[in-house]
């Protein structure tokens, strides 16, 4: 049985699924409370701009592979999140305990919500003030979601140093270091390593071309 088909024996409530924390002998990212959280922080996040479209729904499941056999509960889940009593913010807390100090596999769900905000074309300002909520709850400071915002809202003014997370004004041998750093953690590989499941991977290749391609500007901008 897969963990997404446990999801359909879920009732009206998912308190009693969801305060199950940590499974015995199971790593955080393929426990049912995990599920349920990243299910319930998707549809919690689409319906922060009033209405939860089927382009958001499609979103969800670039970023979690679903088969049709169990896209029934996951549908189910998805539709009680959106009802249920339980806020956005204990299902937050939730995935950040599971990881504890993963800040890694907790940046590879915000990438992965921010792929669902983006599904209809773009990110609303509801959508963003839930992001930078569920950052805060997760332990980013305001500028590692700022770096996080420029991988996916790309304003006019928008300077590829910040989604390195470097200043305006760090020199170029710095800025080389920083973004060495960066494709050594997100690189795939890496991730395949550590068991991250196969749609988390996709979301970290999705990431490190945004990182390349900023570095690449940064680049070209100073003639290197």
């Amino acid at each position: 049985m897969s963990i997404w088909s446990v999801l359909s024996t879920i009732g009206d409530s998912l308190a009693t699924f969801f305060a199950g924390g940590r499974e015995a002998g199971k790593p955080p990212e393929k426990t049912v409370a995990f599920t349920i959280a990243m299910i319930a922080l998707s549809a919690k996040m689409a319906k922060a701009d009033g209405v939860v479209t089927q382009d958001e729904r499609a979103a969800f499941r670039d970023v979690f592979h679903v088969s049709e056999a169990d896209m029934g509960g996951v549908n189910r889940v998805y539709d009680l999140a959106t009802r249920d009593v339980a806020g956005f913010d204990a299902y937050a807390r939730q995935a950040a305990k599971l990881f504890d100090a993963r800040a890694d596999v907790l940046e590879d769900v915000l990438d992965g919500l921010f792929h669902i905000a983006k599904a209809d074309g773009v990110v609303h300002e509801g959508e963003l003030a839930y992001l930078a909520q569920v950052a805060g709850i997760f332990g980013f400071a305001e500028a590692d979601f700022a770096r996080v915002k420029a991988r996916h809202v790309r304003l006019p003014e928008e300077d590829p140093r910040e989604v390195l997370g470097v200043a305006p004004d760090t020199p170029f041998d710095e800025i080389k270091k920083r973004h060495r750093a960066l494709v050594r953690q997100n690189h795939p590989d890496r991730h395949v390593a550590e068991g991250v499941p196969p749609e988390m991977v996709e979301i970290v290749t999705r990431r490190l071309a945004r990182i390349n391609a900023a570095f690449d500007r940064i680049e070209k901008e100073r003639g290197a």
